[in-house]
């Protein structure tokens, strides 16, 4: 295949936004990051001026405008999920990239895409928040991804805040102190138990991220034997298997057809969390195949670009793995 062709993928995640542009043949051209294009708390202002330092960068390392790009896909967190925001976000693009070759969309797309190489099955991600998203034979399927508020069940800001419950209750006697009572002082500084109560109140209030980190904690706290913080790991599996399984059923995937099933996100970077994972997917039947990533989201998000152009997917390509450990 010709390495001719530059195609622009953006994955916006909860923690950062990746630019990289890829020829013909998969290759790396250029790459960088920059701050997260995530602006529900900021306003869509933000998401202009971050996307915009973002591709003047990485069109810049290329040695190219942005006219030149063959296409573009932007993965853009929360996309879809405020209607009246759509038609600015295309707006916003449009004047960024000075053309209609692109087209954006949810950044689960760009997980998927990365994963799986662009072809069908399903991928689910488990980072600061949680979803599955699948395609198969044209069809497309979202399970989950309705915010922490409402959901994200799995996700490493649900782990965390299961775990901040569940230090709460070994603090004040309603269950046994196991490991995670003395690792979250530590880890956060505390002086003693309710100071928590103000720092989550007052400095973590509203950072999604911050909060998320916190799983790490969790995760640490069940490896060193907290029998708690493991059956909070647990039910976050079966959450992620359930979208799964609720993704599958969407596709119409028959009975006796194998499913091709990745992953993305922070809290598969924990073995003993992808570990427990794979168990409880194993356990549901389904016909799933489970498969390690192939590519993190912001290439999955060029291969996409490519993919909607027209191109034929490279069945190898050269980009290193990327992405925050526990970015969404």
């Amino acid at each position: 295949m010709s390495g001719e062709g530059r195609y622009l993928g953006v994955d916006g995640g909860g923690t950062k936004t990746a630019y990289i542009i890829l020829d013909g043949a998969g290759r790396t051209v250029a790459e960088t990051r920059g701050p997260s294009c995530y602006y529900f708390a900021d306003g869509i202002g933000l998401a202009e001026r971050v996307l915009g330092e973002g591709l003047a960068a990485v069109t810049e390392a290329a040695g190219i405008t942005a006219s030149e790009l063959d296409f573009a896909f932007f993965g853009l967190p929360g996309y879809g999920e405020i209607g009246e925001d759509v038609p600015k976000l295309h707006e916003i693009v449009r004047g960024l990239v000075g053309h209609d070759r692109f087209a954006c969309d949810n950044d689960m797309v760009a997980g998927w895409a990365g994963a799986l190489g662009g072809r069908d099955g399903i991928n689910v991600v488990a980072g600061t928040g949680s979803i599955a998203y699948g395609e198969r034979l044209g069809r497309a399927q979202r399970t989950g991804g309705w915010g922490e508020l409402i959901g994200d069940e799995g996700s490493a800001h649900w782990v965390a805040l299961q775990g901040l419950n569940l230090f709460s209750r070994m603090s004040d006697g309603r269950l046994p102190r196991g490991p995670l009572h003395a690792l979250l002082p530590q880890r956060l500084g505390l002086a003693a138990d309710f100071e928590l109560f103000g720092l989550i109140l007052d400095r973590l209030a509203g950072h999604r991220t911050e909060i998320a980190a916190l799983s790490r904690v969790v995760v640490e706290a069940a490896d060193a034997g907290d029998e708690h913080a493991a059956a909070i790991l647990e039910q976050a599996g079966r959450e992620l298997v359930a979208l799964v399984e609720a993704c599958r059923a969407g596709l119409g995937y028959p009975d006796g057809e194998p499913v091709e099933v990745s992953y993305s996100g922070g809290m598969f970077s924990a073995p003993s969390f992808l570990a427990t994972f794979t168990r409880t997917l194993e356990a549901a039947g389904g016909d799933f195949r489970l498969r390690a990533p192939l590519h993190g989201p912001a290439v999955g998000s060029a291969l996409h670009a490519m993919r909607l152009h027209g191109v034929e997917l490279p069945h190898e390509t050269d980009p290193r793995p990327e992405g925050d450990p526990y970015d969404g």
